[in-house]
């Protein structure tokens, strides 16, 4: 017997579509978003809209501030920082265990193909395949349970690298350069230079964006969790 597709529902298909909104920068960052808007946006009843709100303030996408309209939220210089050095620790530590079992990482390389096929005018194009290749490395561990707390971090983490890359921070080019040094060291088993690579990949889109935003950057050789 065949599997059948599970129906989306009409709250998961408008909450989608918000997500793209909100990660493409459609709805710009302090943008307020009513029930009421999201009910008239997608001709739906106002429950619906609601639910379809409430989805995006639990994926932090979206705050709600002493019942208040919720709106789209507005990631300050410590916010970026909070996110980008939870990633550091997760994502070092797989890539240290990954590269003492010398581990190759098909989905990893596959992600950074998408990436290297992509010029550097393609600048929000890059923001799929890099998320798709990070999360390749931690779900490369085999462990559900770290997965699944690496998952809670990927809307924000994607949120962050919308706007590195709608700033133009970053050039595709060196992206898909330094995945590709460090998808070798791994599979080198060249540990301590896999984590350093990684580290300071991160902490380079960190600070960058970080100076973007307003705030004062550390200088990026340095600024390592």
């Amino acid at each position: 017997m065949s599997a059948r597709a599970k129906p989306v529902s009409v709250v998961d298909a408008i909450a989608r579509d918000l997500r793209r909104a909100v990660l493409s920068g459609e709805l710009a960052a302090g943008t307020p978003l009513t029930e009421w808007e999201v009910a008239k946006r997608y001709e739906v009843a106002r429950p619906t809209g609601k639910a379809a709100v409430e989805q995006l303030v639990y994926d932090r996408l979206l705050v709600r501030d002493n019942h208040r309209s919720a709106r789209v939220v507005t990631l300050g210089a410590e916010d970026v920082r909070d996110i980008y050095r939870t990633r550091a620790h997760i994502e070092g530590e797989a890539a240290r265990r990954l590269a003492r079992a010398r581990t190759d990482v098909p989905a990893a390389r596959a992600a950074n193909a998408e990436i290297s096929a992509l010029t550097d005018d393609s600048v929000l194009e890059v923001v799929g395949p890099d998320m798709r290749f990070h999360t390749a490395l931690v779900d490369a561990l085999g462990s559900p349970r770290i997965s699944r707390m690496y998952g809670s971090l990927v809307t924000e983490a994607t949120l962050c690298m919308t706007q590195v890359q709608g700033r133009h921070l970053l050039e595709t080019t060196l992206i898909a350069a330094e995945h590709e040094q460090l998808l070798d060291l791994i599979a080198e088993g060249e540990e301590s230079e896999a984590v350093a690579l990684l580290e300071l990949h991160l902490a380079r889109a960190r600070e960058r964006l970080v100076r973007a935003i307003g705030g004062v950057a550390q200088s990026e050789a340095v600024a390592r969790p």
